[in-house]
């Protein structure tokens, strides 16, 4: 938290004066669907809200033209303001599963940012200096090394600061990443005359691999909308190290509760029972306890050797067909080298039974057809 101290200056005010604390977070809709990673930060939106506060979600439609360069050793390609729409569409239904819309201010930054204009934009430019700029951790380290920095990424951190004044914030949320670009916000409101935001910066959440953040990029992560199925079954795949992680950012548990859980694994228990009521738990936040038990019956049953109850059915034709080509049409496969290395790695199963010839014909018939531990197909061959 920074400043603490002129946070509770600020909630001191918001409970003598009876006006809730105008807090800000921001997303930009680079991608269509939010991850686990997004919630760290929408939780604490969320338990800020039931606290009575107005809770600000903005949607960067116009900073996401920009191309956030947070964290970032290259130029962000910008979308196109098609790919934008379309993402931001999809966020309001899975921002509800968090937050409670009816009670959030949500605001789109292209209000402000779009009237700005041109003699605006200079103005605000002028507000900011080129050396503090190259502070910021990533542009410092991409100049070092000869690395291209396109001076519109500049206009970023700028943008998202305006925002802050544009909504005349009180606190803004983000990931740690975030730190220079709320920052700049608060610099920002001084210059405009305003008292400057407190930041609340939450932990970024490593993706399933256990190293990078959770990036939908990365294929690391683990959406909020996924089936529950699927949901349950990734969070059993991270490894019972990173568990700890994923119950202190995720899990509404009490810490207390986590450290009992931490004991009883010290003290022999398998992490994989504490492992389970953490699939179940994030599993019924998104989706339903019956979604959570029926998860963990069908997670037990492919553990097993079984099979789902419900599998993909797929007609193929060109019989007998080569299994790479196979396994790519029936889409358990992106590409056919990748199939055949799957076969290698002896991650493919026809009815029960593991593939070890790459050269194989697989005949007209219906099979089941596994890769890995999760994806299955049922395929009719003709």
């Amino acid at each position: 938290m920074l400043i603490e101290s002129e946070f509770v200056q600020k909630l001191v005010r918001a409970e003598q004066t009876g006006t809730p604390l105008r807090i800000k977070f921001g997303m930009d809709p680079t991608a269509p669907d939010l991850h686990l990673g997004h919630t760290v930060v929408l939780t604490k939106l969320r338990q800020l809200q039931d606290l009575g506060h107005t809770v600000i979600p903005l949607i960067g439609d116009f900073t996401t033209t920009i191309g956030d360069p947070s964290g970032r050793n290259s130029t962000r390609p910008p979308l196109t303001r098609e790919q934008i729409e379309a993402n931001a569409a999809t966020y309001f239904d899975q921002l509800r599963l968090v937050l409670d819309l009816e009670r959030a201010e949500v605001r789109y930054n292209s209000e402000w940012c779009d009237p700005l204009g041109a003699r605006g934009m200079i103005q605000l430019a002028a507000k900011y200096t080129v050396a503090r700029m190259m502070e910021r951790d990533d542009f410092s380290k991409r100049f070092k090394s000869n690395q291209s920095i396109s001076v519109h990424e500049f206009l970023y951190p700028l943008m998202q600061g305006y925002d802050s004044v544009a909504l005349k914030s009180d606190l803004e949320l983000g990931g740690t990443d975030q730190k220079f670009n709320l920052l700049v916000g608060r610099h920002l409101q001084q210059e405009y005359g305003q008292e400057p935001q407190c930041i609340l910066t939450m932990p970024l959440l490593e993706g399933l691999d256990g190293v990078e953040k959770m990036s939908k990029s990365k294929g690391n992560y683990i959406g909020i909308t996924e089936p529950a199925n699927t949901m349950f079954a990734k969070i059993m795949s991270i490894s019972d190290v990173m568990m700890w992680r994923y119950y202190e950012l995720l899990s509404l548990r009490s810490l207390d509760e986590i450290a009992q859980f931490r004991r009883e694994v010290e003290g022999g228990r398998n992490p994989r029972d504490i492992k389970v009521l953490l699939g179940q738990e994030i599993v019924e936040r998104f989706h339903s306890r019956q979604a959570a038990e029926e998860a963990l019956a069908d997670f037990v049953n492919r553990s097993k050797g079984g099979i789902p109850d419900e599998i993909p059915e797929v007609a193929l034709s060109g019989a007998p067909l080569g299994i790479g080509q196979l396994l790519k049409q029936a889409n358990l496969c992106a590409s056919t080298s990748e199939a055949l290395r799957m076969v290698e790695q002896g991650g493919v199963r026809i009815d029960g039974a593991t593939v070890s010839d790459k050269a194989l014909k697989v005949d007209a018939g219906t099979l089941v057809v596994q890769v890995g531990k999760r994806k299955f197909a049922r395929v009719t061959l003709s």
